[in-house]
């Protein structure tokens, strides 16, 4: 499924969305663009890792090769611990770290809230009725700080703000609280917060994409520079992962969400939002944050080092460049950033293969239920420590007394400490004492990480970091084939890309911060900012003149 594919097959507006340069009325005769670009297209492609961007780099021909000839930052960084899609997202648009933006990690534990589960999600409003982790009631409120499009409805209430996404919370955090469309995929179709009434684009979108996913899909050919990764590895005796196409059957929406169709829908989606709302065609700055998710599934499901991830960067690679193509058609003076909300690492199993030996699943023993049962031996206490992995943020119940409490985190901790996969623990206090990170990510102390990530009010009683190529799912086969959320490089690092018609390219490998995108882009656009963020403007002009601010 192509982008232009989709674009054609939404009748009900076409005459609005023109599919080729000779169906779209040529641009009236106009004052020359003034200097800031009349459209932001802020691009979040999850799990984009700086690895893959290198392994593929060579390869692109479309969106991603325009990208790549811009301004390139190879070495960016997710800098914070918690490299998961929540804390990651609400650093690109924000240029606060998540200690500051308060969206901490997915999902935390908020023993406060009255319901019976504690665990929250990072997009949910846990006071309203009914709302659980698992069936959520949407809502911003957790997120401390405005986004980039919140300041600029602030100074002009004119300008238009959308977002797109293949997840709830790529949308939202890109979106922002005063975003004027927030999407994002939703079973069947693109969706949004309770009590949405669609645009009338927006049915005809999805009953497009209805019509693509009711047609079976074969499989998706195989690129020549795909074969030498294309390889079946094991990682149960029945499940085998390296060398799928794609392919599904009629009406499979599931399959069709882990394939490079959702991100082709996703782009599909955001140039009709481009059409019906006129972006950057009404003399205003707008924001349009669009987030890919379909790197982020396929890489949990295979694995990124397999031969569907080669499909996916080649689909997602020809699907940017027909989602620019339809900007470039309409005369829009856009500029284009895209970086990824964390990286990732492959499945143990292919890695063992590809000479890591020693990488390994996390112990069992780590999960909480099987910390909690070690724990009840040695201390006589039930059920002391929440979470909900084997590593991050970990909390002790808050029913015990003082002294039980204290007695349960003394026995948590030396647990935690013995055992060899873990290489850290940091307590609230430690993280809490820290001074604030700075200087190149690159050279962040584990410290530093977990400071960027620590909120007071909802981080845990303690962090555990687990040590490098320790993938922290214990059960091959049970869930996903490989995931994140580590404070090493091969998590942290990912790509930062600008790009703008007449922008002269060049390329810094320095490492910078995620954060420092939306100092950079308010510079690009004239909006003033002031001190606060933990990010700092990018200069991404070549030359001696400098756009930034005095910093």
């Amino acid at each position: 499924m192509r982008v232009t594919y989709l674009l054609a097959m939404t009748a009900t507006f076409l005459s609005a969305m023109a599919v080729s340069a000779q169906e779209q009325a040529p641009p009236p005769a106009a004052a020359p663009k003034p200097a800031p670009p009349q459209l932001v297209v802020a691009i979040a492609v999850d799990q984009f890792s700086a690895d893959l961007f290198a392994h593929y780099r060579s390869t692109y021909t479309g969106g991603l090769k325009r990208l790549a000839d811009g301004v390139v930052f190879p070495s960016g960084y997710q800098s914070h611990a918690a490299t998961e899609t929540c804390p990651g997202h609400s650093t690109i648009l924000t240029g606060y770290r998540p200690g500051h933006t308060g969206i901490i990690a997915n999902n935390w534990f908020d023993q406060s809230v009255a319901r019976e589960e504690k665990q929250v999600y990072c997009m949910e409003d846990p006071a309203a009725p009914g709302s659980t982790p698992q069936k959520y009631t949407r809502s911003l409120m957790r997120l401390r700080v405005p986004t980039l499009g919140d300041r600029i409805k602030d100074v002009d209430a004119q300008a238009r703000l959308m977002a797109v996404s293949g997840k709830d919370r790529g949308a939202m955090l890109l979106g922002g609280k005063k975003a004027d469309t927030t999407l994002w995929w939703d079973n069947k179709g693109f969706g949004s917060y309770a009590g949405y009434q669609p645009q009338p684009v927006v049915t005809a979108v999805n009953a497009s994409i209805a019509n693509a996913i009711a047609a079976p899909r074969a499989a998706f050919a195989l690129p020549a520079h795909c074969e030498a990764v294309s390889h079946a590895v094991t990682i149960t005796p029945t499940q085998t992962v390296g060398t799928g196409r794609f392919e599904r059957a009629a009406g499979d929406d599931k399959a069709f969400r882990v394939s490079p169709e959702l991100d082709a829908a996703t782009l599909a989606m955001a140039a009709a939002l481009v059409d019906d709302a006129k972006l950057g065609q009404r003399g205003h700055t707008d924001v349009l944050g669009i987030s890919l998710s379909g790197t982020d599934v396929i890489g949990h499901t295979f694995g990124p080092g397999g031969g569907e991830m080669c499909i996916q960067m080649a689909q997602l690679d020809a699907s940017l460049g027909d989602f620019f193509g339809e900007l470039d058609r309409r005369g829009i003076d856009y500029l284009v950033m895209l970086t990824a909300d964390h990286g990732g690492v492959d499945a143990v199993e292919r890695n063992r293969e590809n000479g890591a030996p020693d990488a390994q699943r996390v112990d069992i023993a780590l999960t909480v239920p099987e910390v909690n049962k070690a724990l009840e031996v040695k201390t006589g206490l039930k059920d002391v420590v929440l979470g909900d992995g084997a590593f991050g943020d970990l909390y002790i119940r808050n029913t015990l007394t003082a002294a039980q409490r204290a007695t349960a985190l003394k026995a948590a901790l030396a647990l935690y400490r013995a055992h060899p996969q873990v290489e850290t623990v940091f307590t609230h206090a430690e993280l809490q004492a820290a001074p604030e990170p700075s200087g190149p990510p690159e050279s962040w102390s584990l410290l530093a990480e977990a400071k960027a990530s620590f909120d007071p009010e909802r981080s845990g009683d303690f962090v555990v970091l687990l040590k490098p190529r320790v993938m922290p799912l214990a059960v091959a086969g049970k869930g996903p084939a490989a995931t994140h959320g580590s404070p090493w490089g091969y998590d942290r690092r990912v790509p930062i890309l600008f790009w703008r018609k007449g922008i002269v390219p060049f390329e810094q490998p320095l490492g910078v911060e995620t954060v420092d995108i939306m100092p950079t882009i308010a510079a690009e656009i004239g909006l003033a900012i002031g001190k606060g963020p933990d990010g700092r403007c990018l200069d991404i002009h070549a030359g001696p003149e400098n756009i930034c601010p005095a910093q």
